[in-house]
């Protein structure tokens, strides 16, 4: 019994992150209210505030459930010959992931388009942890393809990290706000094939 009650109550917390990230994509993250999101997810208010604190606590939770998966498959392989391919492949991955995975693109529009980071959200401005850890697996891949020889020269390892993390960065917001015709969409994966394709030897 007490095993099937935490399932009950993990099922509800995902049924409120779930509305949470609906109504926060309809009306914005500032113009939401825990009522809002109670009655979206068919719960009463106090059962939001038993699995979150606030508002701020359920932002967190909804960015959380998308980013983490999203940074699980977007991976580099560290055994790879061609370390510069493992990081197409990474950046490659990232728009198949918009592309298949809606709960994750439309967690990016919020972050990027539906929130001001003012007040109780001030303190999300910076990169999260998985940004950054995404950021080192960019500069490690860098800094083996240096070693297999692969950088067009003069090449810092650490610089082309921090550059493809500003590309790839860029070109998830101007995917996700782009119609389907529009190049952001149509040529990603040709921006990010060139863009690979300009540090290679």
């Amino acid at each position: 019994m007490v095993r099937k009650t935490k399932e009950e109550a993990e099922a509800t917390r995902l049924q409120i992150i779930e509305a949470a990230r609906r109504v926060f994509l309809e009306c914005g993250v500032g113009s939401t209210s825990l009522e809002k999101i109670a009655a979206a997810a068919g719960v009463t208010r106090g059962a939001v505030y038993w699995h979150f604190k606030n508002k701020t606590d359920l932002f967190f939770a909804m960015r959380e459930d998308a980013v983490l998966p999203f940074l699980d498959r977007v991976v580099f392989d560290a055994e790879a010959n061609d370390p510069l391919g493992g990081v197409e492949h990474a950046l490659q991955e990232i728009i198949r992931i918009l592309v298949d995975q809606a709960q994750t693109r439309e967690t990016f529009e919020i972050l990027a388009f539906k929130c001001e980071y003012v007040g109780e959200f001030s303190s999300m401005k910076g990169c999260t942890a998985g940004q950054m850890d995404f950021l080192g697996m960019l500069t490690d891949a860098y800094r083996r393809a240096a070693a297999k020889g692969q950088l067009r020269l003069p090449a810092d390892p650490e610089m082309l990290a921090y550059d493809t993390f500003l590309f790839v960065g860029g070109l998830i917001k101007h995917w996700i706000s782009s119609t389907p015709d529009e190049r952001f969409r149509t040529d990603a994966e040709r921006f990010i094939t060139q863009h690979v394709a300009l540090r290679r030897a």
